[in-house]
């Protein structure tokens, strides 16, 4: 049995958003040691604060202002910090009804270990050293031993001195990604410079890369077939935003490109030609750079242009 691949892949990017006055009042609120929630039309006081009545619908502006000590009423422990966690050591998931709130708030808890937490327990917010207006602003909760406090909550007019109107929250994945046997054997196969599919024994159309079942007929494909190397670009797109992970200039062209015997067009970096260049029906080969297990990017062969009928049907 060949080795099994598998890879580190991360997908990341910021998220930047506008914020309503609700949510500007509760962050810019954060960020002066204020914990600022909004009353719904039952009377309920919802923190944190949402724009619109969970019940009703209705337009929410009535804020208040909420006790930093709470009362934890779920938790779960995490043995394992992760990063861009609010711990680096370990500590508990808790849900925590604010005093003169009325629904509960999820952050961490700084406890020694899990028999050190429980429903009911006391707790208050460890606020971060420098806050900017960010739900980080709460640094995590930690033990307290105060009685309940009073569950009023008291009127905010939500005005603050250079109201946080803006934020920007990076969102990251990782995770391992494992091919399979199919998308393997197309790997290895680069990697000896050759472009391999499978064909379809029912439709006999060749995919590449290859899905291990035919997405017209729902069959298996078994059969491996090289293809290419050469190809028409069928569509293309040109790229004027750089990535922070690629040593690329924009403005760069990425396209489609129906390799020869195949019948499913794959898409690569065409390089060695003027952006402005790049056509539809352009013939194209791969350019392999040292010790690289894939095609760096392809580049024109210099041969006419294929026929739009050739490869309509690619598209």
């Amino acid at each position: 049995m060949s080795e099994v691949l598998t890879a580190p892949l991360v997908v990341e990017f910021p998220f930047t958003r506008s914020l309503s006055p609700v949510q500007s009042a509760f962050l810019t609120g954060l960020r002066e040691r204020t914990v600022l929630g909004v009353r719904a039309r039952d009377g309920r006081v919802v923190v944190p604060p949402v724009e619109y009545d969970p019940v009703t619908a209705d337009e929410l502006r009535e804020l208040v202002e909420v006790a930093p000590t709470g009362t934890v009423t779920t938790w779960a422990w995490n043995p394992s910090a992760r990063r861009g966690q609010p711990l680096d050591t370990p500590f508990a998931w808790v849900l925590v009804r604010l005093d003169g709130a009325d629904t509960a708030l999820l952050h961490a808890l700084d406890a020694p270990g899990p028999e050190a937490v429980r429903t009911g327990m006391r707790v208050r917010i460890r606020w971060a050293a420098e806050r900017t207006g960010a739900i980080t602003d709460i640094a995590c909760f930690e033990p307290a031993d105060d009685a309940p406090g009073q569950p009023h909550a008291r009127p905010h007019d939500g005005e603050f001195a250079d109201p946080v109107t803006g934020i920007t929250a990076p969102a990251r994945l990782d995770y391992t990604y494992a091919p399979g046997r199919t998308q393997s054997r197309y790997i290895e196969g680069l990697a000896a410079r050759k472009t391999v599919g499978e064909r379809c024994p029912a439709c006999r159309k060749v995919y590449v890369p290859p899905r291990g079942a035919c997405p017209t007929c729902g069959v298996a494909t078994g059969e491996q077939v090289e293809v290419g190397p050469r190809g028409t670009v069928t569509t293309f797109c040109i790229v004027n935003i750089k990535a922070r992970n690629l040593d690329i200039d924009v403005p760069y062209v990425y396209a489609h490109i129906a390799l020869d015997g195949a019948d499913l067009a794959l898409h690569a970096r065409i390089g060695d030609i003027p952006y402005d260049q790049v056509r539809m029906g352009l013939r194209v080969e791969p350019v392999w750079t040292q010790g690289a297990r894939y095609p760096d990017h392809y580049r024109p062969t210099g041969e006419p242009d294929a026929d739009y009928d050739s490869y309509k049907e690619l598209i």
